[in-house]
Parts: C-alpha cells; structure tokens; sequence
C-alpha cells in the first residue's frame, strides 16, 4: 500500500512540504512568527526554550529544533535568532547539519538591525525557499516508510477501552507492512512496566524500559514531589479514571501487540532503516511528548483524547481519536474520528482500525486535519531542570 509523498534526500518521505521558520529562542518566536505569516508554505511556533537553561536542558532543546529541522515534512528552514540566547545560531545550525543537508538560511536579528530589518530580509529568503518547495511533486510512497507516532490526552474510560485499542490495531497494521509506530509518555508507564517488558525483542531493550520509568519516577522522588498528585489530572479523575496505573494500563494500549524494537532518547533521531513498534522516553505532557517525537522523525501522529483535548503540532497532522459518543458530538471542530462504535458493538476493533487506517492513508496524501485547519501548532520541550 502506499501513500502519496515527497522523497527526500535521505531516504524519508514527507507528507507535508513546509518551509519551517524556527526561532532559536523565546525572544526570537514572534520575529519568526511575523515571517512565517507572510510566507505561503511555511510554518512556525513559538519555542519557549533554547536561553536560561543548564546543559541537560540545552541539549533537550538543541536536539528539538535540530529534529525539527531533519523532519521528514520539512522541505528546509530558515533560522532566527537573536544573538544572546544559551543556544547560539552557530550551535543550532551545527546541530541541524549534523542531522540533515537540506536548505538552511540563518539571521541573527541583532546583526541584521533589529526585528523589522529581520523580518524583511528573512521573508525574501523564506519565499524563496518555499518557491523551490513548490517544484516537488508528489510521488506513491510504500506505507513501510511511514514513522507513525501515538499520543493521548485527556484521557477517560474510553480511551483505554476503545479509541486505543484502535489506534494498537492500527499500530501493528503499520508494523506489519513494514513501517514504524512510536509508543510515548513514559510517565504513563508506570505501573503498567511489567507488561512492556514481555515485550522486549531483547533483554537490552527490557532493561531499557525498566530504567526509564524508574528513572522518571525517581527524579520526581528527588524533588521531594510524587508523580500521582499530577497525574491523572482532575479531568481523567472527573472522566472515571482514579489512579495513575488504570491510565496506564490504558495508555499502553496504542502500542498493539507488536514486539517493541528499541527505546530511544527524547527528541532524539530514530533511524531510517528502524522498522516496527518503539519507545520514545517523553513525558505525558501532549505537548512536549508530540515534539519529542517530531523531533525524532515521525510524520504523522494519532492521538486519541475522551475529553477532545484540541492541541496540534506544527510539523505533524494530528489525527484526533475519541472512544467518547458525546465527545464527539460536542467537539466535532476538533476530532476527526470516532470510534465509540467499539462500545456500542456496532463495529469491532478490528473494523474501525480499518477505517483509521484508510484515514491515516489520506492524510499521509494530504488531507488536512481538524487541528491542521485550525491553525493549532503548540509546542513544548522537555525540563529536567528550572528555568536558570
């Protein structure tokens, strides 16, 4: 089966073709911001990171904007900064070469004159860009090269008995012709960890797990705080879900069946020739989870919310699922799937992660998203530490 994409240089294929405008940092969001808006094709965000952070930090943030720029769906980047910040434009653009040759423009907005002088110089050399983007035609591309990440937010009872177990059914499909699926959210891990594990193609990757979700929990322990105060939210408390292991016992459920293959690093770079199930090591903020994985190569995300939780991304398409009929119903602005048909008994499991995957399909070739259409790009980072 295929999808209709644009190849790139490195042996991914893009569903999107984006000239992305990426700030190096918080005070050079909203000059990247202005250019974006003035350029048909490109996309921004407002990055909250990249100054006042320690070195582990830093780096989180240095390897999001480098993956952001290797991203499949990015045709090349143009990168703004502002000359002061912790992660400096040489260090930025260093990072993106090390992962990827695609076009890449550079401006410091204190070397140009100011944000105006920027803005203008910039929007020159972003509309060129997006002029050359414009020359690449889609061409078919086998699902096998599609890196398929899975989120969920605002999650209830649902969730964990319907709208995941649909996107794990799709999971595997994606697994079984050949291409990769990201499982994320440590935090939602625990207590659920001793299932994973059965799991692992090896003992190393076994070990892995155990070491991640005993470290999150640990460094939350070191700051004299307990993970279960924060989550579940009030929002999964008031949908029926009482405790931190019930939602992950839920949460795991997007991942399928499939043996998992590896575990990767936050944000870090998941190689091409990696095929099937994965674990990134993100946090359960849908967010900063979803950039990690952008970061990490992923194309496009399902994400499954019993609330509707209406949060995008500004790399990926969002395909938002929800095993809640009255979710459905109130936000359909938002979700573009439904799949309480599972508790109804109107269709199987099975049947509806068809249907997701005939959707997956067209948008992978282009149709646009509920969050697409909307304009929904927020983005957060990984901490380990506070603001310095």
């Amino acid at each position: 089966m295929n999808f209709y994409g644009y190849p790139r240089s490195d042996g991914r294929a893009g569903v999107r073709n984006y000239v992305l405008v990426l700030p190096a940092s918080m005070c050079a969001s909203d000059t990247a911001n202005s250019i974006a808006a003035q350029v048909q094709g490109a996309v921004s965000f407002h990055n909250q990171v990249g100054c006042s952070q320690v070195p582990s930090d830093m780096q989180y943030a240095l390897d999001m904007m480098a993956g952001f720029a290797a991203n499949p769906n990015v045709y090349g980047t143009v990168l703004v900064a502002i000359g002061c910040e912790t992660c400096q434009c040489d260090m930025v653009a260093a990072e993106i070469r090390k992962r990827t040759d695609k076009p890449l423009e550079s401006f410091i907005i204190r070397q140009e004159g100011g944000t105006l002088r920027t803005v203008e110089k910039a929007v020159r050399a972003a509309r060129a860009m997006a002029a050359e983007a414009s020359r690449l035609q889609k061409q078919p591309i086998p699902i096998s090269q599609l890196l398929l990440a899975t989120e969920c937010g605002g999650s209830d009872p649902t969730s964990g008995i319907a709208a995941n177990p649909v996107i794990g059914a799709l999971s595997d499909r994606i697994v079984a012709q050949g291409g990769g699926v990201i499982l994320s959210e440590t935090t939602e891990f625990i207590g659920a960890e001793d299932i994973l594990v059965k799991r692992a193609a090896t003992p190393e990757v076994r070990q892995r797990i155990l070491d991640i979700v005993g470290r999150y929990e640990e460094h939350f322990l070191r700051c004299g705080e307990n993970v279960r105060l924060g989550n579940p939210t009030p929002g999964n408390i008031a949908g029926g879900l009482t405790t931190l292991e019930e939602k992950s016992l839920g949460c795991i459920h997007k991942g399928g069946e499939s043996i998992i293959q590896a575990v990767y690093d936050y944000a870090k770079p998941i190689p091409v020739e990696q095929k099937g199930l994965v674990i990134m090591d993100t946090p359960g903020n849908d967010a900063s989870s979803m950039a990690g994985m952008a970061a990490g190569g992923a194309q496009v995300c399902v994400f499954s919310s019993g609330h509707g939780t209406p949060i995008g991304c500004p790399l990926m398409p969002v395909i938002k699922i929800t095993g809640n009929r009255e979710t459905a119903r109130l936000m359909e602005d938002n979700i573009d799937f439904d799949a309480s048909p599972a508790l109804t008994g109107e269709k199987t499991i099975d049947q509806l992660a068809g249907d997701l995957h005939a959707l997956l399909v067209d948008t992978a070739s282009g149709r646009v998203t509920k969050a697409e259409l909307l304009g929904y790009t927020e983005t957060a980072v990984m901490r380990a530490c506070n603001y310095v």
